[in-house]
């Protein structure tokens, strides 16, 4: 199936609906880091990428979206040896993978200088770099958030293949709701073992309970993440059926 787009559609498609997320509270920030620091420590290392689409269409939310990142990263550290890499892409071809990191506030001071440039997509790109560094050493998954896809599915899908044949999944989360995009980061999910989830502008409890899932997961495996789901939004117990399917 391919997907031509002609150029400027992102933008002018996505310019429509922007809305931002929520923030929250210093005080729910407290209390989601005093929850994490609960959970049961996995013994051994384990190495997720964090990737994350930065071009314009993601700016109108890409601030409240980094809070809950950010969130996400400092709750690594209460788990055993979670190394995490940024990636991120933007601009004209512009591709950026960070250092793997084992300290949240490394990943942090480097999302702070992240601003999102016209572009379109560099999931391919993505994909291949993931490979490789599984290739160097292995790594637990691949988290990517977005809202559109503008590549070759077909080439898209072959590349999800092969990490799931290499069992690193997919955890695709997509921001609003394009169909296009819907049905690639389903496939892609799917055939890398992962697991997809959408989630909107009115609820950032939402994003941050699937953030926190696919950390558990990445350090403490299945049962982690079902003893997680006990208490969590409905979306991550959809996640966990994912995996296990």
């Amino acid at each position: 199936m391919k997907n031509p787009i002609r150029p400027g559609q992102k933008q002018a498609q996505k310019s429509k609906d922007a809305s931002q997320l929520p923030v929250s509270s210093e005080k729910d920030v407290r209390a989601f880091l005093t929850k994490v620091a609960a959970m049961p420590k996995s013994s051994g290392e384990a190495r997720l990428i964090f990737s994350l689409d930065a071009t314009a269409s993601r700016q109108a939310t890409w601030d409240a979206a980094s809070q809950l990142q950010t969130e996400m990263f400092f709750s690594t550290q209460t788990l055993s040896r979670l190394n995490v890499q940024l990636c991120y892409f933007r601009g004209f071809g512009e591709f950026f993978s960070s250092n793997w990191q084992s300290n949240a506030e490394d990943i942090v001071r480097i999302m702070s200088g992240i601003h999102c440039e016209a572009g379109i997509t560099q999931l391919e790109r993505l994909l291949r770099h993931a490979i490789k560094e599984n290739d160097r050493q292995k790594i637990k998954g691949v988290v990517y958030i977005g809202d559109a896809m503008e590549e070759n599915i077909d080439v898209l899908a072959q590349l999800a293949g092969q990490l799931g044949l290499f069992n690193v999944p997919l955890f695709m989360f997509q921001e609003r709701g394009d169909p296009v995009a819907r049905q690639a980061f389903m496939d892609m999910s799917r055939l890398s073992g992962g697991a997809y989830s959408q989630f909107d502008s009115a609820s950032a409890e939402q994003l941050r309970d699937l953030l926190k899932a696919v950390a558990i997961y990445a350090a403490g495996g299945l049962k982690a993440l079902e003893n997680f789901s006990k208490t969590s939004h409905k979306n991550v117990k959809l996640l966990e059926q994912q995996l296990k399917g």
